[in-house]
């Protein structure tokens, strides 16, 4: 059975209904003294090659120093505007459930995001679903660019084998970072790509949702192939 569950957050577990899009802008701002005019598409992107492109679209060229105090800043403004977040943004169908249905099983549970780890404590904190996840086994956006690469990071903090993991994500992203180290993927339809994309991707399962906790559990109890 799987021994460790690697979540993604955005439109996995939360929705921020646009905040976190302002929250980037305010830190976008901060860090290169220019308004965030325009965004790169975001989806299942990590938070570096954001940054990156989004400069790139306002003529800038940016280092990792650059970054760095961007994602700093980044995660200033989502503790500090954290009641913003808590009060338009919302936890997602079933996930309170889900996580406690994991735990209840002796199922260790971390993250696996694109978001910086600052950013990350905070969206999950402000809707109580923070108490099972051992953040120090996670990898998040200051860690790598690709999916993939956070996956491997991810496995090697928390000593598991790819055959003991689970990834549970809604972007194509999320799917082939965990078929390119062989972890098995549990897609949701709750983002912006359809149950046909997620399955066209290379996922072994699509849930419309997470509010069915036995057939998740069940799924991620599930040896080899589903």
């Amino acid at each position: 059975m799987a021994r460790l569950v690697l979540w993604d957050i955005d439109h996995t577990l939360i929705s921020t209904r646009g905040v976190g899009r302002a929250l980037s802008a305010a830190a976008f701002e901060e860090v290169t003294g220019q308004p965030m005019r325009e965004q790169v598409q975001i989806n299942g992107i990590t938070e570096p090659v954001i940054f990156r492109e989004t400069a790139k679209l306002h003529g800038l060229t940016t280092d990792r120093k650059d970054f760095e105090r961007f994602a700093k800043a980044l995660a200033e403004q989502h503790l500090h505007r954290a009641a913003e977040l808590r009060e338009h943004g919302h936890a997602l169908p079933g996930a309170a459930a889900a996580l406690d249905a994991l735990a209840a099983a002796g199922v260790r549970q971390t993250v696996v995001t694109g978001n910086v780890k600052g950013a990350a404590k905070v969206k999950l904190g402000v809707f109580g679903l923070d108490t099972h996840i051992d953040w120090d086994s996670g990898a998040y956006g200051e860690d790598a660019d690709l999916r993939s690469g956070l996956v491997e990071l991810a496995l090697r903090r928390s000593g598991s084998e790819p055959r003991n993991a689970a990834l549970i994500g809604d972007t194509p992203a999320d799917v082939e970072g965990g078929r390119a180290t062989g972890v098995r993927v549990v897609a949701v339809a709750t983002g912006r790509s359809s149950a046909e994309e997620l399955l066209s991707a290379g996922a072994d399962v699509v849930l419309q949702d997470l509010t069915d906790i036995d057939l998740l559990a069940r799924l991620v109890r599930a040896e080899g192939s589903l």
